[in-house]
């Protein structure tokens, strides 16, 4: 039997098609992406656009693949279950749980060929971490490692809430478990995933801090990144780990939002534009190097041209390095869905310009400050000129050569005609 998996969406989603595919290769599945026996396909539903990519692959797939076994998965499963039960031809439906029954099904279908419909009408009742029970892995030298499930945010936006349920915490052992395994099997950085990942612990009686202490102290780890944290989880503890141990890499991603305090409230985010900035630059002060990228929406209902200058100005004065610019996106079931004065296409689409450009003027600025310093860079692929990696502090570096370093380390003068412009 052959399969092949396509994923959409986000590093937590990686991780979970990753134990996907791995799970089939322990049954003895081959990887064949041009005749599948069954194919695997993982959504995505945190905006309109991801719900239309989702419905076009899957359109897609079946098409393409008429004969596979045909199982989709994931978060716009989780939202639009009878939209895909009575519009798209899917034999094996599942959302955000059961992932890991995956091969228990596909076998079933293949035995009476019967549609599967695997999806919880609540998510909210989910009070227990899906443990898939394999070592799952990614890239070449780098892994995902899922630690955590859930969001207990509720911000007025979103509907992850909804889709994934509540935050719910892996096993600490597990996590450890597999963080050693990856590191056995060669995997150079792992990168520490969850939907909400700083609530790690919170659940078990653990902390975040302990979780990130533990997996730095595993030997021959070389480097240790986290995929993206709320800013006011990042407790003290943590940030004299990220000062003081050299493997866990200078990069923290803190999704800001906006910079105003009246869209901040419409949004439901518990900090004010004040609060994110002080603590900013007290992690500044500790981790003077620290390469701070940002998810930022704009076009959030009511947000006037002040609020919108609150955000870009915040964004400018704290120095960030990169940014995620999105226009917001009407999620139907969710509070601001119905509030008053939603922005225009054009608006949006101006003010996403706008702060693009800042991005790039941002980028620029941060990159200067390491010309002619020499960094760690860890190379992850070769394209046949250059060996191409990141330093711990995101710099994106390539480097001619004649033949492919990929998982090694090498500590590099930094010329700006080697670092890679995104």
């Amino acid at each position: 039997m052959t399969y092949f998996v396509f994923t959409l969406g986000c590093k937590v989603n990686s991780y979970e098609s990753s134990a996907i595919a791995t799970t089939l290769e322990r049954k003895g599945y081959l990887l064949d992406e041009k005749n599948p026996d069954v194919v695997v396909i993982n959504t995505c539903s945190v905006t309109h656009v991801a719900d239309q990519k989702s419905r076009q692959h899957i359109r897609k797939f079946r098409k393409m693949y008429p004969s596979a076994v045909l199982v989709v998965m994931g978060c716009f499963m989780q939202s639009n279950k009878e939209y895909a039960k009575s519009e798209l031809d899917i034999d094996i439906l599942l959302g955000t749980s059961q992932r890991d029954k995956v091969l228990e099904y596909i076998e079933q279908f293949l035995t009476n060929r019967e549609k599967i419909i695997a999806i919880e009408d609540n998510p909210r009742k989910f009070v227990k971490y899906e443990e898939l029970n394999v070592t799952s892995c990614s890239e070449n030298i780098r892994a995902y490692l899922k630690v955590q499930d859930g969001c207990d945010n509720f911000c007025s936006y979103c509907l992850v809430p909804f889709i994934r349920g509540k935050s719910r915490s892996r096993d600490f052992d597990m996590c450890l478990k597999e963080a050693k395994e990856l590191v056995s099997k060669g995997y150079k950085e792992i990168v520490v995933s969850g939907i909400h990942v700083g609530r790690y612990g919170k659940d078990i009686d653990k902390t975040f801090s302990e979780l990130i202490k533990s997996l730095s102290d595993i030997n021959g780890l070389n480097r240790l990144r986290i995929s993206s944290i709320e800013l006011s989880e990042i407790d003290d503890e943590f940030l004299h780990l990220l000062n003081s141990r050299d493997n866990i890499a200078k990069h923290l991603h803190l999704p800001l939002q906006s910079g105003s305090n009246n869209v901040l409230k419409k949004m439901g985010r518990k900090y004010t534009r004040e609060e994110f900035i002080n603590r900013v630059k007290e992690i500044k002060k500790k981790v003077p190097d620290v390469a701070l990228t940002s998810d930022v929406i704009v076009g959030f209902p009511g947000e006037t041209e002040e609020d919108f200058m609150d955000t870009y100005n915040l964004l400018k004065e704290l120095g960030f390095y990169q940014l995620h610019v999105f226009p917001y996106s009407v999620r139907e079931g969710t509070v601001a869905a119905s509030l008053p004065d939603q922005i225009s296409p054009k608006m949006k689409n101006e003010r996403v310009k706008r702060l693009l450009e800042l991005s790039k003027q941002l980028e620029e600025e941060y990159e200067k400050r390491f010309i002619n310093q020499r960094l760690d860079v860890l190379f992850e692929r070769f394209d046949g000129q250059y060996n191409i990696g990141h330093t711990s502090n995101y710099l994106q570096i390539k480097v001619k050569s004649d033949y492919p370093k990929v998982g090694n380390i090498e500590n590099i003068l930094i010329e700006s005609n080697n670092i890679v412009k995104n």
